[in-house]
């Protein structure tokens, strides 16, 4: 019985490190050492439909990230890594037309260009739009819900900038 529970430990032991060690190297990626600053310019909205605080919002939460979860300084002139951008799109539209035709579920939908460049190594440089949407009951008004669903839309978007310029390496 004591070989088993032994055994048991050491594979679950094992498993843990297993797993610890995948998903840190996936989560942040490996940033070069020669990679030391990044600067994140100002994400105006340029969308049809100008949500006011959303840009403001954005750009401090794609700041949050990278200086959260990696090792680099956040400057406000050219660093090594430099994004700048905007909202191109941010739409509210219904979804998922019931027999009555009306919507049982709208979309709240946002749009995001990024040009990044990596002053070390150009060939990471992107110019890219991503976009991202979140569902909500239409039985609820909008005003209700945009600012929980901006937040969530957001950490998506923000996910997918950082995983496109860190984890390449």
């Amino acid at each position: 019985m004591k070989k088993l529970i032994n055994g048991w430990n050491f594979s679950v032991l094992g498993l843990l490190v297993f797993l610890t060690s995948g998903c840190y190297s996936f989560k942040s990626g490996r940033i070069p050492d020669n990679i030391e600053t990044i600067n994140i310019k100002f994400f105006p909205n340029r969308a049809a439909v100008v949500q006011p605080s959303l840009s403001q919002i954005f750009t401090d939460k794609l700041k949050d990230k990278f200086v959260s979860e990696s090792r680099l300084n956040l400057i406000t002139t050219h660093a090594d890594l430099n994004f700048e951008g905007y909202i191109s799109d941010y739409t509210n539209t219904p979804n998922a037309i019931q027999n009555s035709q009306q919507a049982a579920l709208n979309r709240l939908t946002i749009s995001v260009f990024v040009k990044f460049t990596n002053a070390k190594d150009p060939k990471q440089d992107f110019e890219t739009t991503f976009t991202r949407f979140a569902e909500y009951n239409s039985s609820l008004s909008f005003q209700t819900v945009e600012t929980n669903l901006i937040q969530e839309i957001n950490r998506l978007l923000i996910d997918d900038i950082y995983n496109k310029s860190v984890t390449n390496w």
